[in-house]
């Protein structure tokens, strides 16, 4: 004998009746494969939110499967890039005609390139956590991609009370001396004593919105990243030898930065690349003094843009 299984959601109706924002599944585990600008594609473990929003108040629920297979086809049969998450945000909503006029998911993954060391031209790998966002209302569609770029700030502040404790180390050293010579400074100047104070520095992240259009298809992370480091000039590093070490420090005494010196120079980065249409930044400061973060906040500032 052959019966059908039931489908409550298609022939029940809401216990009680009114329309949602948003219904779906957050957190899908699901191998992707990514197309970045200039990089070969490549496959990344991502965590997947998928919704539709209910506008049927009567309706007793929206066809979750149906989201989860068209992510699933994509995982299978297709790349992500800019197309591909507009022909899934289209397959949402027509999946579910009558129910939902609105369509969003968002991707998260981190992605790994491999970045050379500053003097040795050692490689390493470096993880940059990703996140790509698509949202079609009613065919209005709006595409974002977000990443964090890690890296080393110097406080000015503390620099500049360093400085003054070694000229006073100087002095109380030499004072007394009428003549000195140039090796005696030197080698002091190698010692403890003659280095008595350093400034604090800190693991750092910029976090960087950007919103897309159709012209770019694969995702620009690489030119992002690029763009992030070579603008603050002291990021994170892999492998390093001491030569490598060394560099670091030399960058990080010429670029002292407080946030509001790191978000104003990003800017006006971001504001020479023309492939972005608008963008939002975020510069985190994890203060190595402090308990707390110190942070700035700032957009491209177009009218009806990212809001701080």
């Amino acid at each position: 004998m052959t019966t059908s299984m039931p489908d409550i959601a298609n022939h029940t109706t809401a216990q009680t009746e009114g329309t949602l924002d948003w219904v779906g599944m957050s957190n899908i585990e699901m191998p992707i494969m990514v197309a970045s600008k200039g990089e070969s594609e490549r496959m990344v473990s991502a965590h997947v939110d998928a919704f539709v929003n209910l506008k049927e108040a009567q309706a007793k629920g929206i066809h979750m499967s149906r989201l989860y297979l068209l992510i699933d086809e994509l995982s299978t049969s297709n790349v992500l890039n800019y197309q591909s998450l507009v022909t899934l945000l289209d397959g949402f909503i027509s999946s579910h005609q009558d129910l939902s006029d609105q369509a969003k998911v968002q991707f998260n993954f981190e992605y790994h390139l491999r970045r050379k060391s500053l003097i040795s031209g050692k490689e390493g790998w470096k993880a940059y956590p990703i996140t790509v966002t698509g949202h079609l209302d009613k065919g209005q569609l709006n595409i974002e991609l977000a990443v964090d770029v890690r890296y080393s700030s110097t406080c000015p502040c503390s620099a500049a009370l360093a400085r003054q404790l070694i000229q006073k180390a100087f002095h109380d050293k030499f004072s007394q001396q009428n003549e000195l010579a140039l090796s005696e400074i030197h080698d002091w100047l190698g010692t403890t004593e003659g280095v008595v104070a350093t400034p604090h520095s800190q693991r750092s992240v910029a976090e960087v919105k950007v919103k897309l259009n159709a012209a770019v298809n694969d995702f620009p992370i690489t030119e992002i990243v690029d763009l992030v480091e070579n603008s603050l000039k002291t990021p994170v590093q892999a492998a390093v030898k001491r030569e490598d070490e060394q560099e670091f420090a030399r960058l990080n005494g010429q670029n002292l930065m407080f946030c509001e010196d790191a978000a104003r120079r990003l800017q006006h980065s971001m504001n020479q690349a023309p492939s972005f249409d608008d963008f939002w930044l975020k510069i985190n400061h994890l203060e190595s003094l402090h308990a707390h973060d110190a942070v700035s906040i700032t957009t491209k500032g177009i009218e009806g843009g990212y809001q701080p």
